[in-house]
């Protein structure tokens, strides 16, 4: 192994699925300034809609998802009631109407059942207009998939569903806390194509405890026998400090820096071998896919959920512990249950944090944005399409120059690229544009 590339994968660094990141929220950001920027919205903006579901039958070791277990009905009924007010406040609040997005996380989405679900569908649809070309997603637990909830997400609109796989070996099934046979996956997918929802993307980690590269690279090759449209491909984020439930894993079995590279490599080599291109950091597409298209053409987006095509004016935040995007800036609904229902109930918008964006803030996030996307950018036109001069962000230069120097990336004048040596480290090369990364005390995962 390389010793710089070890050195690099040891390091640490945000994932940037937003800039500024989540820690740099401010409590200052509450229910009016929500509904002032709900208010400001041209009525024919397009809208994104994430809707969280914090509930899963059980948890998971590894997970680091903001849910609970429940096992009875009336939680999920009354989160679903909740639920619908906040749809009505939100649609009370703006004169944009335009759904080209919605994309449904957590926890386990499926868990509300048929009813609930079609329920929750139908007042969006009475609100709000739904775009002829919606994207409306859903992560889903292949565990818990039967034939009428399929019948459900088909007739609710669904167009993609992601199924967390993780992994395929019974041995590290077993060490992560989530037992799921081959067989339990194919027969989920198999349902939802039977009801006509093909496009189907498949989440994988490595990185898990007792995981060997041998294990990766099997369950990559299974996987991609099922034919998904895309893959995701996560190192897992052991923070045990964070997620309680983590300290159920032992540290000791995890993988270290040497062999979450290793077992990254055999990934990409094993979906790259079965005809899947990669996209960005994380995401593998089949050529014809969309997303795959998006990459090429330079126009692919980084949001919350990863990796998008969704190019949406706002993104606005549903369901406890939920992260919006306006163009004013970031709002993230509170993260306990009863602070969200509480909220909600007495007609206040749940906003508990967010961050109103600066001009600089804009203009390092799309400078971050399109280094995590294209692998490349040049920081000094998009300074001056900001209103800056060119040289504004060389603050950055010493990072970079260190980086260029283990063969990350490439530096000429203001335009950096990054090797392909040095992908697997993008984030470091995003962190050098980040002007709050010093200052913070977060403690964020390995690069790699």
């Amino acid at each position: 192994m390389d010793p710089a590339a070890l050195a690099l994968a040891e390091r640490s660094a945000p994932r940037y699925t937003s800039y500024p990141t989540a820690p740099h929220f401010s409590k200052e950001i509450g229910d009016a300034e929500m509904r002032d920027w709900l208010a400001a919205l041209d009525p024919h903006a397009s809208l994104s809609l994430y809707f969280h579901v914090p509930f899963c039958r059980e948890i998971c070791a590894y997970c680091g998802c903001h849910t609970k277990a429940v096992r009875q009905e009336a939680p999920l009924t009354a989160y679903k009631e909740t639920l619908l007010r906040e749809i009505e406040m939100t649609a009370q609040a703006t004169r944009a109407r335009s759904v080209a997005s919605i994309h449904w996380g957590g926890g386990t989405p499926s868990i509300l059942g048929p009813a609930r679900f079609g329920e929750i569908i139908s007042r969006l649809r009475d609100l709000f207009d739904f775009s002829p070309e919606i994207e409306h997603a859903i992560e889903l637990d292949p565990r818990l998939l039967d034939a009428p909830m399929a019948e459900a997400l088909a007739r609710a609109g669904i167009t993609r569903a992601s199924f967390g796989v993780q992994d395929l070996n019974e041995h590290v099934q077993e060490a992560a806390g989530r037992v799921q046979p081959f067989e339990i996956v194919a027969s989920a997918v198999a349902l939802l194509r039977g009801v006509g929802v093909t496009a189907i993307n498949l989440d994988l980690m490595y990185g898990l405890p007792e995981q060997s590269v041998e294990d990766v690279a099997r369950t990559a090759a299974m996987a991609a026998s099922l034919e998904p449209q895309r893959l995701a491909v996560f190192g897992y984020a052991h923070v045990p400090w964070f997620k309680a439930n983590q300290k159920l894993i032992d540290a000791v079995a995890l993988p270290g820096a040497a062999e979450r590279l290793a077992q990254a490599a055999a990934v990409r080599r094993t979906l790259e071998h079965a005809g899947f291109e990669a996209i960005g950091l994380d995401h593998f597409a089949r050529p014809d896919d969309p997303l795959a298209v998006a990459s090429r053409e330079g126009s692919m987006r980084r949001n919350f959920q990863g990796y998008t095509i969704d190019a949406a004016t706002a993104l606005l935040p549903f369901g406890v512990s939920s992260i919006g995007r306006l163009p004013q800036g970031f709002v993230g609904n509170a993260t306990d249950l009863a602070g969200w229902r509480r909220a909600v109930e007495a007609d206040r918008f749940p906003i508990t944090r967010g961050l109103a964006f600066s001009v600089e803030d804009l203009a390092r996030g799309e400078i971050i944005e399109r280094l995590m996307c294209d692998f490349a950018v040049d920081y000094g036109a998009i300074a001056q399409e900001h209103g800056f001069a060119a040289e504004s962000f060389d603050d950055a230069r010493m990072s970079l120059r260190r980086l260029e120097s283990d063969g990350v990336v490439e530096v000429i004048d203001r335009r950096v690229t990054v090797t392909e040596r040095g992908r697997p480290f993008v984030r470091l090369a995003a962190a050098a544009f980040d002007a709050y990364l010093e200052a913070s005390a977060a403690r964020h995962s390995a690069a790699v």
